[in-house]
């Protein structure tokens, strides 16, 4: 049985966060109701708010309160967390804002999360003092990662994580390789890195006298996926890709149509404007990057916070809006490696089903 702090996780599968859009409150809620731990993206959360060109920050606080509040109407007792990169503009607030909506989760990656201890706890003094604070769990992609975490929280915070996710290569949207990594982390090589950093977390958990459960991400979108990687010693998986042609997910018919319109060629790598490579679903839009094109941003909405407008190929925030909004052609369409995989619509609680049946 695993835990995510005093709640007990049905069955051993994360949803992935996947923004712009595309994991919110009906997504999320669903996987929760389904006895997963369903995860809403922060990422410009609230891009559909009217205000949200003149005020992005002020419209994504908003939607991180009412996103949450929704899917916790689908699913009253269910585990709902979020995904907030520590790459964004006003991650701490972001994160602050989360807490106080009650989540009960936060998964940070997208960088280093050295200092979420710190923030959860400066949030929690504003609140009653009779809620429980979240879990908290990096993404790692390496041992060597997960140790400068641990080393870091255990100095500085004198804690550990509650959980861990493992990010892999197979994986999709912005990954946490760089491009010549992702050709030295063969499968074999990576179920290495992955036993490794498992020990690390199995080392701090005897440490801090807790449990510290490990989830494994990135292609896994069959049975035989899910099974390999429960092989490898986690205790949970995490899957999004699967999730993306769900009758629940939040993303646009046609968004969810070209994953699976989608071949394995068409499934591609493409650089993001801040230089970190991409998973997406090749079409109009990447082949006119890919090709060096460039599309200028028409305005700046702040989202990460190494981004250089005047500088970069495309506008990031308004190449996912286009694509979860309904235009798949001509806006950016981040995917997992098994995209390709799709073939037709189904359920939430189905593809839960059907990776651990």
């Amino acid at each position: 049985m695993i835990k995510i702090k005093n709640k007990e996780l049905k069955k051993p599968i994360f949803q992935g966060g996947m923004g712009v859009g595309v994991s919110l409150s009906g997504l999320a809620g669903a996987v929760a109701k389904a006895g997963g731990a369903g995860t809403i993206s922060a990422a410009q959360i609230g891009f559909l708010d009217p205000e949200f060109d003149k005020d992005p920050f002020e419209a994504n606080l908003r939607a991180i309160k009412s996103e949450f509040d929704k899917a916790r109407k689908i699913s009253k007792d269910g585990i709902i967390g979020f995904n907030i990169m520590v790459a964004m503009q006003h991650y701490e607030e972001y994160v602050r804002a989360a807490v106080k909506a009650g989540t009960d989760f936060l998964v940070c990656g997208a960088g280093l999360p050295v200092d979420l201890p710190k923030i959860v706890a400066n949030a929690m003094e504003e609140m009653d003092q009779s809620v429980e604070a979240p879990a908290l769990a990096p993404v790692v992609s390496t041992e060597k990662s997960a140790r400068v975490i641990f080393r870091y929280w255990e100095k500085k915070h004198h804690c550990a994580p509650d959980f861990v996710i493992i990010e892999g290569p197979l994986a999709g949207g912005h990954l946490g390789f760089a491009k010549d990594q992702l050709s030295y982390y063969t499968f074999d090589v990576y179920e290495k890195e992955v036993r490794n950093i498992i020990e690390v977390c199995r080392e701090y958990a005897a440490r801090f006298n807790k449990e510290i459960p490990v989830v494994l991400a990135g292609g896994i979108s069959t049975k035989e996926a899910a099974d390999h990687a429960f092989s490898l010693g986690v205790d949970a998986i995490q899957a999004a890709t699967r999730f993306v042609t769900t009758y629940e997910c939040d993303a646009s018919d046609a968004f969810k149509k070209a994953y699976l319109d989608a071949s394995k060629e068409d499934i591609i790598l493409i650089d993001s404007p801040v230089g970190l490579p991409g998973r997406a679903v090749r079409n109009k839009f990447s082949d006119t990057i890919m090709s060096g094109g460039r599309i200028a941003p028409v305005r700046c909405r702040g989202c990460l916070k190494n981004c250089r407008p005047d500088k970069i190929p495309y506008c990031i925030t308004d190449a996912l809006i286009t694509s979860v909004t309904g235009d798949a052609k001509n806006g950016l369409v981040f995917c997992g490696a098994d995209a390709w995989r799709c073939d037709h619509l189904e359920y939430a609680e189905d593809v839960i089903e059907s990776l651990l049946s």
